[in-house]
């Protein structure tokens, strides 16, 4: 008998502001973040009033953990002291991996107009939180998509994506947390189911409409909210006036996570060491 994976929680984000004053939804985040592992942070940006966004993200730090930035609509520019230079653009997706330390800047490239997205941060093993610091820029027809046969339309950024009937791999890959990151559009009356392998970590926020989950006990997620799942079975998804979803799942790293601001390490010791990297000017 199928078994299927039941939504174990919902989470509501909460308004929050960051960088030089970008306002945003924070829908992970802060304390509790080990229920997410390897998840750090799940953050939606989207207005289209410029006081929201155009302050942007000035220079800053990271060490320890990777951000992946997904633009849905918008420009923003990317620089940093390993001299990269990019432009994300909408569709497209910004995948950094900060390791022993990036110190960059994200700032708008539009001064009217939508910008509305998501960053996720996603944790690095101890063993590769001093690694090689890395960036790369995705444009939007880089990024695999398919349609299922009841009319899901299903971007893979990371990860497998498996129905069953159609298999697809993502673009990026990572083998120490399995990271998998789907954005979902599901019109209403379509049904999705999903394989993914026992002892991932899945969650779904839904940020159009409303999704039913199957499990024991269904469950309904509108708009605005985050579900956490079981780690084992078969993902049902449906919907019954349409909903867009992102899907993000992984396998949890189980080391000690201590965060302070921008730096994310697995002792206070290594935080404290991040910190006086950063102000010798050796962190990158």
């Amino acid at each position: 008998m199928t078994s299927f994976r039941s939504v174990i929680a919902q989470h509501i984000g909460q308004p929050a502001s960051d960088g030089a004053g970008v306002r945003l939804n924070r829908v992970i985040g802060g304390a509790g973040i080990e229920r997410f592992d390897p998840f750090l942070m799940l953050d939606e940006f989207g207005s289209n009033d410029p006081d929201d966004y155009i302050a942007g993200f000035p220079p800053h730090p990271h060490r320890g953990f990777e951000t992946i930035t997904y633009m849905l609509e918008g420009r923003m520019r990317h620089e940093d002291h390993m001299g990269n230079v990019g432009l994300l653009q909408s569709g497209g997706v910004q995948w950094m991996t900060a390791a022993r330390g990036v110190i960059h800047s994200e700032m708008p490239e539009q001064e009217q107009g939508t910008m509305r997205g998501f960053q996720i941060w996603l944790n690095l093993p101890g063993k590769d939180k001093l690694g090689e610091p890395g960036y790369r820029d995705f444009d939007a027809a880089e990024i695999p998509r398919l349609r299922t046969a009841s009319g899901v339309e299903v971007k893979v950024i990371a990860g497998r994506f498996d129905d069953g009937e159609q298999q697809l791999d993502g673009i990026v890959q990572r083998p120490h947390s399995e990271p998998h990151l789907f954005d979902l559009v599901i019109p209403a009356g379509a049904e999705l189911n999903l394989r993914l392998a026992d002892g991932l970590r899945p969650m779904l926020y839904v940020y159009e409409g409303t999704l039913r989950v199957a499990g024991d006990a269904p469950a309904e997620v509108v708009q605005g909210r985050l579900a956490r799942l079981s780690e084992q079975g078969e993902l049902r998804l449906s919907s019954a006036q349409g909903a867009r979803v992102l899907l993000l799942a992984g396998r949890p790293l189980g080391e000690p996570i201590v965060q302070y601001g921008p730096f994310v390490m697995n002792s206070r010791e290594e935080i404290e060491q991040a910190l006086r990297d950063f102000h010798n000017g050796v962190l990158a």
